[in-house]
């Protein structure tokens, strides 16, 4: 789907987007093994927990707090950490971690810049709770909210689209920001709605997977890609 001659509305997923999560994922883990001495290498962690997540968020729904004590303990165990094994209650650990991680540095200033041009929404793998804890980070007013509490299902399904087009009343004029190919990328292609990737870990694609309306590296990067300066 190409970009909309006139865009009016652009939604942007929240983790990885406007959050810097594996830094505090990482940041979590980190100071709870500690408190065993236990250490790991944060690539492998970071691995085990994209690919622990997406199993778990692909099951029967339930609430991301929960998906996310699940995750942290496979991850655990996984790891070898077997203090965490044998106390799965510390577990919480993680989903307590979500208010203290950061926006990028570049998130505000490009926010505001969305907002003086575009209607503005969230579209989020998250329960409710947690992201109102996230928000307090992000001071900008989102005319369009939809979280996996909400439509009780979590991306790649496109529950989320499907709802937030409702919403809106049209698929129209519509661009999507988001940092995740499962996640984002893929439903929205499937979804028809123009999608800007940030990819910045560089990913390289499969051959066969198809591309993204624009690839981009950063959050500023996608903005320009939208016309703003």
């Amino acid at each position: 789907m190409p970009l909309p001659k006139q865009i009016d509305f652009v939604t942007m997923d929240v983790y990885g987007t406007l959050i810097d999560w594996e830094a505090g994922i990482i940041e979590a883990f980190t100071k709870e093994a500690g408190k065993d001495g236990f250490t790991f290498e944060k690539d492998r962690l970071m691995n085990l927990f994209h690919e622990k997540h997406r199993e778990i968020a692909a099951g029967s729904y339930e609430l991301y707090a929960e998906v996310l004590r699940r995750t942290a303990r496979e991850v655990a165990a996984e790891l070898g950490w077997d203090d965490l094994r044998q106390e799965p209650a510390r577990a919480n650990f993680l989903p307590d971690s979500v208010e203290r991680w950061r926006p990028f540095r570049e998130t505000m200033p490009q926010l505001r810049k969305l907002g003086k041009e575009f209607k503005t929404g969230l579209v989020s793998n998250i329960d409710d709770k947690l992201l109102g804890l996230t928000r307090r980070h992000i001071r900008h007013d989102f005319d369009l909210v939809v979280t996996a509490q909400q439509v009780r299902s979590y991306k790649p399904d496109t529950a989320h689209f499907t709802e937030i087009s409702r919403r809106y009343g049209s698929k129209k004029n519509w661009v999507h920001i988001a940092s995740g190919y499962y996640a984002d990328v893929a439903p929205c292609i499937k979804a028809k709605v123009p999608v800007v990737w940030i990819n910045r870990h560089g990913e390289e694609l499969e051959k066969g997977v198809k591309a993204p309306t624009i690839e981009v590296k950063t959050l500023l990067d996608a903005v320009r890609e939208l016309g703003l300066k």
